[in-house]
């Protein structure tokens, strides 16, 4: 089992900036792929942004040239660097790890944290 918590959501302007991170603890398994994910009532889960365990990196159209995502694999934590916020913006940010292990898919996410962007 594979345990994410994040951390570093929290209420900002537009504009602001926000530094999102996921610690990962538990049996980590090499070759997987992490990313942030975020949702809002009444619709269904997006993806934000994904890094490889190699650093591959892959944004939605949406967040691209304003967040950053980037991972520490000594420390197995990953952040996501969020700025020129928009209102848009406003969602429950989920951490997500995922990959092969042992010949089996496996797929872990976090509790989510709330981020929200006020105009």
């Amino acid at each position: 089992q594979v345990q994410l918590v994040e951390s570093g959501g929290g209420l900002v302007q537009a504009g602001g900036s926000l530094r999102l991170s996921c610690s990962a603890s538990g049996s980590i398994f090499a070759n997987n792929v992490m990313g942030w994910y975020r949702q809002v009532p009444g619709k269904q889960r997006e993806l934000v942004a994904v890094i490889s365990s190699g650093g591959i990196t892959n944004y939605a159209d949406s967040v691209k040239g304003r967040f950053t995502i980037s991972r520490d694999n000594a420390k197995n934590t990953m952040y996501l660097q969020m700025n020129s916020l928009r209102p848009e913006d406003t969602a429950v940010y989920y951490c997500n790890l995922n990959g092969w292990s042992s010949s089996r898919y496996r797929d872990y996410w976090g509790q989510g944290t709330q981020v929200t962007v006020s105009s």
